[in-house]
């Protein structure tokens, strides 16, 4: 006889008006102000060039799960992604409204499991910035911003996943305070 234990995320929760408010200016640290908000139809080709640029990093890394040239949305995916309160997107933009980074969340609650308490965290699906606009603390600051926007929330953890091989992104993440949780592990047969 098998027995499955599951581990299961409600789809959301109520997002609070106080989790929606922020802004980012000066981060103290020579970067230019910008502005971090939700994703909109408008934004459409900017996150669409940012995702292929994410790709592309994936397909090098790891050809035998992703298909260079492919996409990961289409629009319409896109958009309905975007209108969802429990999967935000927010973009960084310059001041001229230019789109320099994205950040794909997903908030997730954990409720009654017998072996751990009761809890919200938000994912972070995918970060990333345009390759034109790395080293100006555009990544650092969409993190910061949803860092606040999970606290925000009453989140107890902000989680991702890192690709082995993508050195940039695992160091990255480490200097921004963030540690291993688990390893996911594989064998190809």
């Amino acid at each position: 006889m098998m027995v499955a234990f599951i581990f299961v995320f409600a789809n959301c929760f109520s997002v609070t008006s106080e989790a929606k408010r922020g802004t980012i200016g000066e981060n103290g640290k020579g970067s230019a102000a910008m502005n971090i908000r939700r994703a909109q139809a408008r934004d459409l080709e900017a996150v669409d060039r940012l995702l292929s640029q994410v790709l592309t990093i994936h397909a090098e890394l790891r050809p035998d799960l992703f298909l260079p040239g492919t996409r990961k949305y289409t629009d319409s995916e896109l958009l309905a992604i975007f209108g969802d309160e429990c999967s935000p997107v927010f973009v960084a933009e310059d001041a001229d409204g230019a789109v320099l980074g994205y950040c794909f969340c997903q908030l997730q609650e954990r409720r009654g499991l017998n072996n751990m308490p009761d809890g919200r965290e938000l994912y972070i699906d995918d970060l990333c910035v345009d390759e034109t606009a790395r080293g100006r603390h555009v990544g650092q600051q969409l993190y910061e911003y949803v860092l606040a926007y999970a606290r925000g929330l009453g989140c107890g953890a902000v989680t991702l996943n890192v690709w082995q091989g993508n050195d940039a992104a695992r160091i990255f993440y480490e200097r921004m305070g963030m540690t291993v949780r688990k390893t996911v592990m594989e064998v190809k047969i």
